[in-house]
């Protein structure tokens, strides 16, 4: 890998298609000034916590198509302390509020009512941003809420030039904001639409940002901000209540932990769906030649793979905290090898349904950020509105959007959601509950002894397993938007890395494919492909179709020999990765 800083202590953006290369810290998320905010918090002395609540709470003035306080998410925090290391996952996801039903967005006939779970206040699950990120902060940061809080209130405050991803973003939002007052108002200026260069200024945004760096997160949940948002629920007939935001906590869980090629691979629990189904297929894949990248055999054995993770995510994935989910099960290798057998004794036509793991005991309009600091501390966080600006709704003298979270329930098991993902019972919808997600936040370590990682090499087959020791090295930290296809987007890109030996910037450029099991398509992006290769894919039964970009992953590769960060942002958004 190419070190692209001349001397330390200089902040460092990589010209053309190079990776950002960085010493000390480093921050890659989707939106430039909000990269540029946890940047300054890490040159201030804060850690890689410090950085990720800020650049958090900045995406929610910069980047409002996404960032948020009105949603939720998760974060996968990995802290280089002690023999082992530590690792938690903050779930804060939304969750339905308690006068949610299964039956809520049926009409008389018992179908899906149009637009019943995405638009308006009905669609608002209980938002768990400020929970979660105020959590971490008291957990794990040094700097405090209020410093962490302090780049985004001025950026609301003084405003920013809109960007000419962002003008376009709000023209194609309007349809949606401009049927709420406040979004109309705020984001669309009562239909004086911001052009590129503008300043946006957002003062009662930053005005509850204020009151969140004084009061915490009491100020949101129980405070000012708490009766705004029950007051405009009551306005759009929502069911969000005080009694609803005052019990609502984020949690913190363990991670999902899986071993591939001699890594250690952590990621998300339910109520994401994203670590399970990300662990099931690396299981299934660790043992088989991938060939070369974007090549038949490469696309055929991990299609294959995705529809049989997916067809497992509809049938047992939902909250854990209210049903069985058998996690153990889809992630044991014994399972992987019985998957494995059937990959390669069948063929692209032939039907998928779930398979048996008992026996073998999240929107495309999210966004996410990684951050590692000096300390090789890290943090991959994925959170999300969900919809583009969530469900168009504002909360009224607040400022801030609230998402349509709702829709990622099974509002009628077996029927598909906004993103074509067909989901069961496990994800029904009940009060409390928190909805299925596909966000993948994740964290490679390594095992002390890999060598060659992140340069291209054509061994691509397993190696012997090794034995775990301690305190293995950071190696990796990603994750990605994308509704649906977040799962496959991380696999692919840990794969491009682990056995590619892709550089992180090459990892996350390559092109995309992705299979979810229902609709039974593959999808391919429109470029990058052979079409030799296309051609030969539709000969072995699959139904190919093309598209845009799939996915967005913020990445960061750590080098084990020299311990260079190497940060990438996808150029198929906006982003940006700067380091120092």
């Amino acid at each position: 890998m190419p070190v692209l800083c001349c001397a330390l202590g200089l902040a460092v953006q990589a010209p053309g298609f190079e990776p950002v290369a960085a010493k000390h810290g480093i921050v890659v998320s989707a939106e430039p000034q909000a990269s540029d905010v946890g940047l300054e918090i890490l040159e201030a002395g804060g850690n890689a916590v410090d950085a990720a609540v800020a650049v958090g709470f900045a995406l929610a003035v910069t980047h409002p198509y996404a960032g948020n306080i009105g949603g939720g998410g998760f974060m996968l925090v990995r802290m280089a302390t002690g023999e082992a290391g530590e690792a938690i996952v903050v779930d804060y996801r939304e969750e339905a509020p308690a006068a949610a039903s299964r039956i809520m967005y049926l009409d008389a006939k018992g179908d899906l009512a149009p637009e019943a779970s995405v638009v308006g206040a009905r669609a608002v699950g209980v938002p768990g941003t400020v929970a979660g990120l105020a959590l971490v902060e008291e957990k794990y940061g040094k700097l405090g809420l209020a410093r962490a809080l302090a780049p985004a209130i001025r950026l609301a405050e003084q405003g920013f030039p809109v960007s000419y991803a962002l003008s376009q973003s709000l023209q194609g939002g309007q349809a949606l904001l401009s049927r709420f007052d406040g979004s109309r108002r705020i984001f669309l200026r009562n239909g004086k639409l911001y052009e590129p260069g503008e300043i946006f200024k957002q003062p009662e945004l930053a005005h509850t940002l204020r009151l969140i760096a004084q009061g915490g997160p009491d100020a949101f949940y129980r405070g000012a901000v708490a009766k705004a948002i029950a007051a405009t629920m009551e306005k759009y007939g929502g069911l969000i209540t005080l009694g609803d935001l005052e019990q609502y906590q984020a949690k913190v869980r363990a991670p999902l932990e899986g071993r591939f090629r001699g890594f250690t691979v952590l990621t998300v629990p339910p109520p994401s769906s994203g670590g399970v189904a990300l662990i099931e297929m690396l299981n299934v894949l660790e043992p088989l030649d991938l060939g070369s990248p974007n090549s038949y055999q490469s696309i055929h054995v991990m299609a294959e793979t995705m529809r049989r993770a997916y067809a497992d995510r509809a049938a047992y994935l939902g909250d854990a905290d209210f049903v069985s989910v058998p996690v153990a099960g889809l992630t044991s290798p014994k399972y992987a090898a019985k998957l494995r057998e059937e990959i390669l004794n069948s063929k692209p036509e032939a039907p998928v349904v779930a398979g048996g793991p008992a026996a073998w005991s999240e929107g495309a309009q999210t966004t996410h950020f990684s951050v590692v600091d000096a300390d090789g501390n890290a943090v991959a966080n994925t959170y999300t509105l969900n919809g583009a600006y969530g469900s168009g709704v504002t909360v009224e003298g607040a400022g801030f959007l609230l998402n349509d979270e709702m829709d990622d329930f099974a509002s009628k098991p077996g029927a598909p959601n906004m993103f074509g993902l067909v989901q069961g019972e496990a994800n029904a919808i009940q009060p409390r509950k928190r909805p299925l997600s596909s966000m993948t936040p994740t964290i490679v370590l390594g095992n002390n002894r890999d060598s060659g990682f992140g340069i291209r090499d054509s061994g691509n087959q397993s190696p012997n397993p090794e034995p775990r020791i301690p305190n293995p090295g950071l190696r990796l930290v990603l994750g990605s938007p994308g509704g649906g296809t977040i799962i496959n987007t991380v696999l692919q890109v840990v794969l491009n890395v682990l056995v590619f030996k892709m550089d992180v910037r090459e990892a996350v450029t390559a092109p995309r494919f992705h299979h979810q099991w229902m609709p039974d398509e593959l999808l391919v992006e429109d470029w990058g492909f052979s079409a030799d290769t296309l051609e030969r894919l539709k000969e072995a039964g699959y139904k190919v179709n093309a598209r845009g970009g799939i996915g967005e992953c913020q990445a960061i590769a750590i080098d084990p020999e020299t311990r260079w960060r190497f940060g990438a942002a996808d150029p198929r958004g906006d982003g940006k990765a700067v380091g120092y």
